[in-house]
């Protein structure tokens, strides 16, 4: 049987989605020359939402807008958040570090290393839908090990970007962690009658269940590389912000 919503939580999947989306609105503001990038990456990763049904009820089950999770799995909070994120962990490490995407390696393609370039790239997903379908694993521990291996897999393919996603890891568990320990100064209780904690470790930090930050580091550790992978990128690039990207369009 499922459980009874406070009334104001219709709204707090929502807020929480709307915080990452300032988060993601800040970094888009500083970085001009990231702009086009972080939009793209953030639509690619947006998808990751439409997998929802796969954890609700077995993972969380959350009140949503017009109570859409519950009536068909989907959700619009979903797709939010996962906008979000995959624009904060792709932008967060060139913001903070004053980074940015390099010249193209293309002409390394043909290096060894790079022979299963294709499968590393997928590994994530791939490893994610075995682990699913094959064993009885929450998905939540399935997503994280999932990217666990797809970040392994990456990190073999492009090892000079082992510094750009280890600490993207580090600097995505830090903001997911502030955002969700805010989220919980608001929504007291909400946690206790949302989460399947009884499916999973049930391990609270602070409030937060510890699931949430493994796939926080998971995600940053994975997900931070992808574009520079696909598009034969380094990332290593040192550049200087200037106020006037404030005030710049699109690159």
């Amino acid at each position: 049987m499922r459980k009874p919503f406070a009334e104001n939580w219709a709204y707090a999947y929502f807020l929480v989605s709307a915080a990452l989306l300032l988060v993601w609105m800040i970094l888009y503001a500083v970085r001009a020359d990231l702009r086009s990038k972080v939009v793209w990456v953030s639509l690619g990763t947006m998808v990751m939402g439409l997998t929802e049904p796969l954890f609700v009820p077995e993972y969380w089950d959350p009140p949503t807008l017009w109570n859409l999770a519950r009536r068909t799995g989907f959700d619009i909070e979903s797709l939010i958040f996962s906008f979000a994120v995959g624009g904060i962990v792709f932008a967060l490490y060139h913001v903070i570090f004053g980074a940015a995407p390099d010249q193209s390696i293309a002409h390394e393609r043909h290096q060894s290393r790079h022979r299963y370039h294709l499968l590393a790239v997928v590994s994530g997903p791939g490893l994610f839908s075995v682990l699913l379908f094959l064993t009885n694993l929450n998905p939540i521990y399935s997503a994280s090990i999932g990217m666990l291996g797809g970040f392994v897999a990456a990190l073999y393919c492009r090892p000079d970007l082992w510094l750009k996603m280890v600490s993207s890891g580090f600097l995505f568990f830090g903001v997911y962690f502030a955002v969700f320990s805010l989220f919980n100064l608001g929504f007291p209780g909400y946690v206790l009658a949302v989460w399947n904690l009884t499916a999973v470790s049930g391990v609270l930090i602070w409030g937060v269940p510890a699931e949430e930050l493994m796939f926080a580091f998971a995600f940053g550790l994975y997900w931070s590389s992808v574009y520079e992978h696909l598009t034969w990128r380094s990332a290593n690039k040192r550049v200087r912000v200037l106020r006037k990207n404030f005030a710049d369009g699109p690159a």
